[in-house]
């Protein structure tokens, strides 16, 4: 596994990518199709404060999902282990729940005559919610623009692809990258969904219907 260092706003000494190379031979174990492991760590200085931090964050590409965990401490040295101790409990719980679901199959089923999901809990997103997203009640702020009025919700946007995938694979790729939530289009039925962490090894998913409004219909007819 190829493994390379950066820095921003920091030097990486000899010690530190020694440290790296030993200590990243744990998500080679476990993670043996692994490419590449990319370690970044930004040095972040407060002005207002004589606290400073570091922050590592990990990327390990190849022949599957991309993983990440990211940590920060005020040592480079800390934060590199803790971040290692995320990413290797995300690739370990991967793991078993790979082997689990082999022994004992369980998790979301699709079931043909009914058309809906079994083993997994199906949530439609409140009317309340979906209809002020619809109106623009709910103020949306992209990037860095500044906030005209105040308001306790603030929403940052980011765009992705649109990435097609059963139910499965979204929480497999979201127990990777080490999220709460994955965003995706469900391969089933061709609707933006949702799926997000529960207790335990429970998921819940959330799954948009598109319709068209009352005025596009009275138009149309």
């Amino acid at each position: 596994m190829e493994t390379s260092i950066v820095g921003v706003g920091v030097g990486i000494t000899d010690r530190f990518r020694s440290v790296v190379e030993e200590k990243s031979v744990r998500i080679e174990n476990l993670a043996p199709r692994a490419q590449s492991l990319e370690v970044k760590v930004t040095h972040r200085a407060y002005h207002n404060t004589r606290v400073d931090d570091e922050t590592v964050e990990l990327t390990l590409t190849g022949k599957g999902p991309i993983v990440r965990a990211e940590a920060v401490d005020g040592d480079k040295f800390a934060a590199l282990d803790l971040a290692l101790d995320k990413m290797t409990e995300q690739l370990r719980r991967a793991k078993d729940k790979r082997v689990d679901a082999r022994n004992h199959p369980r998790g979301a089923k699709f079931e043909k005559g009914s058309g809906q999901l079994q083993g997994i809990d199906v949530q439609p997103a409140s009317a309340d919610v979906l209809r002020a997203v619809a109106t623009g009640e709910v103020p949306v702020i992209a990037g860095d623009e500044e906030e005209a009025d105040y308001t306790p919700v603030v929403i940052r946007t980011k765009n992705f692809d649109a990435e097609w995938m059963t139910v499965e694979e979204a929480v497999d790729r979201m127990e990777l990258v080490g999220h709460d939530f994955f965003l995706f289009i469900d391969a089933r039925s061709d609707h933006p969904s949702v799926v997000y962490r529960r207790k335990g090894w429970d998921y819940g998913v959330i799954s948009l219907t598109a319709a068209a409004p009352p005025e596009a219909e009275e138009l149309a007819s």
